[in-house]
């Protein structure tokens, strides 16, 4: 491995050189994460089970779709789960109904 001198780099090699050590070191972590992932499998296999079973498999939560939104700002909604919001709720208190909210 050639020892370079960072003294006499330019900002563009010295940026270039951190730029190319990051992806070493990414490709570095990969490869051990996927010899770690054989071994164990490996390991799974010789006692009659796939890695996938022993790990189990955890579903991700689905967020529901959005059932209200506030009649001025769109971008605030509100699926029915859950705490009212304040929009919801003051304008509740003024008279409104929830389908008054509805999308």
């Amino acid at each position: 491995m050639a020892i370079t001198d960072l003294e006499k780099l330019s900002i563009e090699e010295l940026n270039k050189l951190q730029k190319d050590a990051a992806k070493a070191i990414a490709s570095f972590e990969d490869r051990k994460r996927a010899d770690a992932i054989a071994e164990l499998e490996e390991v799974a296999q010789k006692h009659g089970y796939k890695l996938a079973d022993l790990m189990g498999s955890k579903k991700a939560k689905v967020a529901s779709p959005a059932k209200y939104k506030h009649p001025e700002d769109s971008s605030l909604t509100w699926n029915g789960r859950g705490r009212q919001p304040n929009w919801i709720k003051d304008g509740l208190s003024a008279g409104k109904s929830l389908d008054d909210f509805a999308i």
